[in-house]
């Protein structure tokens, strides 16, 4: 019985070392970096390196190992105790500056789990300068609009809201809940000149799980977005400055084209 139980445990070792692909733009049950090779965490469990506030006043973002959601005494709120953690807050009033990476990237998928209280508001910023909305749209019956939880936000021209792409479907949780983004995002390309020769896009949006957004073409940045050009590479923002939001398990690898099954 020695050599059988050999083979197989070869062969599950075989099998943990191939893992399947799965890029599909369809979600797989446990998180994707728990699934497949190649990621990379843009926290790093212990302090915000690698991160920098954007704006004037004072960065309040902290990290934690936990978060508190009170339902009845504070639903508007999120409360933790500053520590060495994998989970970040935006400060004890849930208003502060935004947060940018230190980093640039340039076609990416990301994914990353986040938590907002009732009425929540938030955002991210891929290259700093195009939105998917955070917003508390849960038990809402009215049709999904951009400014809900999973659009790509409006542009905003002339103090008036253009374009964006509302969420097909309402995907929202209840709050006080982690909930999730996996994004499939291709940045903008230019020719030779410097001249914008393809708009950005999202390829996908998935949230908590199911398909949002397919296929959004960018013709410029969104509105409240970083003051900085359009380009092949910048950075990733998360809003700060609506309300109380907590983001932890953000990972980033390039992008890779999705497999058609």
């Amino acid at each position: 019985m020695r050599f059988p139980l050999l083979a197989l445990l070869a062969a599950l070792s075989l099998v943990a070392q191939n893992r399947p692909e799965l890029n599909d733009g369809e979600a797989h049950g446990d998180a994707p970096y728990l699934l497949e090779d190649g990621w990379t965490p843009l926290l790093n469990g212990r302090d915000l390196s690698g991160w920098h506030g954007d704006g004037p006043g004072r960065n309040d973002w902290f990290t934690t190992t936990g978060i508190r959601w009170e339902r009845l005494l504070g639903p508007t709120r999120l409360s933790a105790l500053p520590a060495p953690g994998g989970t970040i807050l935006n400060g004890p009033q849930g208003r502060t500056v935004n947060l940018v990476t230190a980093q640039s990237f340039g076609d990416v998928e990301l994914y990353l789990e986040f938590m907002i209280g009732k009425g929540g508001n938030s955002g991210v910023y891929l290259h700093g300068l195009y939105e998917v909305q955070i917003f508390d749209s849960f038990g809402s019956v009215e049709p999904m609009k951009t400014s809900d939880g999973g659009a790509i936000y409006h542009r905003w021209i002339e103090n008036k809201g253009v374009g964006g792409s509302a969420p097909s479907r309402n995907a929202s949780r209840r709050p006080g809940e982690w909930q999730s983004y996996q994004i499939w995002f291709r940045a903008p390309r230019f020719d030779s000149l410097g001249k914008k020769a393809e708009n950005a896009r999202f390829v996908r949006v998935l949230y908590n799980g199911l398909s949002v957004q397919d296929k959004v073409e960018l013709e410029g940045p969104t509105r409240a977005h970083l003051n900085l050009p359009e380009a092949a590479v910048n950075p990733i923002m998360l809003q700060g400055d609506h309300g109380a939001v907590a983001f932890r398990s953000i990972y980033i690898r390039p992008l890779r084209p999705i497999i058609n099954r």
